[in-house]
């Protein structure tokens, strides 16, 4: 955890303000508002730029340079949107954000789960607003979901009571949240992990996300070898100037598999099914791609793993 400072204090209480200040108005008010701060994101922060232009052409080789510059304009207008939606998604009253989800889609796949006395593992991507899925999630099932503290650690406790207010639990990212997991799903109940989030060296294999190698976590397969739980894709699509739809989409058969990387590549054909119903709303700034097979191969837990198969 970071550690407390004047400065990390003063910017912890600015932060808490700001969220609190935002939680009062309505997803119409954020949305005006992330579509006048977005494009100045885009012009002046020439690092969300660059990494969101650079995935955006990888992924849709097909764009010409004005449709990529639209894309990207587009996709931080919606970040921006996300980000000035935590307040309202963690503080505002439960009635006003309940309010926002216009539907549910898809719930049944988790329904049928649980009548079947098995567990449900959602899938929750960077898209939309998670936070609000979270909400939803864990005001109608048993919730358990992984959680890392925030660089700024003044906002810890804001950010754990948001998300835990209608009954989440959060367990850490270690062995012990992994057992906390295992458990839940036993219990029949429901776990989220985040199945785009770069993992450590060890902790995962490259596998393809719209056809080049990403490191993509294994604890998916490890967790349904162990507890024959049922996966689903899960995301907060926002309606402009509205709200939010939740959708839930069976996740493609692969991530079934026990080799962890036929398992990873269902994953990740689960995540680009759920990138279609927006594209935009991805959060593209994100380097998916920064861990590569080739530093992989002169990383020292790679060299140890391959001395050991040797021996």
């Amino acid at each position: 955890m970071s550690k407390k400072t004047p400065v990390s204090r003063f910017r912890a209480k600015a932060i808490a303000l700001l969220w609190r200040v935002l939680a009062g108005r309505s997803p119409s008010t954020l949305w005006r508002l992330a579509r006048l701060l977005g494009p100045l994101v885009y012009r002046f922060s020439r690092r969300e730029r660059h990494v969101t232009d650079v995935n955006l052409r990888d992924v849709f080789p097909d764009l010409d340079r004005g449709q990529l510059h639209a894309r990207g304009r587009s996709s931080l207008v919606h970040s921006t949107a996300t980000m000035l939606e935590l307040g309202f998604a963690w503080m505002a009253e439960p009635r006003r954000v309940e309010a926002s989800i216009l539907a549910v889609h898809g719930r049944e796949l988790l329904d049928e789960a649980r009548a079947e006395g098995r567990g449900v593992i959602v899938l929750a991507p960077h898209f939309g607003n998670w936070e609000v899925l979270n909400f939803w999630l864990s005001g109608h099932f048993p919730f358990t979901a992984m959680y890392d503290p925030p660089k700024i650690a003044e906002l810890e406790p804001i950010i754990r009571h948001g998300r835990e207010r209608m009954g989440a639990t959060l367990v850490p990212t270690n062995s012990r949240g992994v057992a906390s997991l295992l458990k839940t799903l036993k219990r029949s109940e429901a776990v989220g992990i985040l199945p785009d989030q770069v993992p450590s060296w060890g902790s995962g294999v490259f596998a393809d996300f719209y056809h080049r190698p990403a490191y993509t976590a294994t604890l998916l397969p490890k967790l349904v070898a162990r507890t024959q739980a049922r996966v689903v894709t899960g995301v907060a699509r926002r309606i402009e100037g509205r709200g939010f739809e939740i959708h839930f989409l069976a996740a493609d058969e692969r991530v079934y598999a026990s080799d962890e990387a036929i398992s990873a590549r269902g994953v990740n054909a689960s995540v680009e099914a759920a990138i279609a119903l927006a594209p935009a709303q991805y959060q593209w700034e994100y380097k998916r791609y920064r861990k590569t097979p080739e530093q992989e191969q002169n990383h020292p837990e790679h060299r140890k793993f391959r001395l050991y198969r040797k021996l």
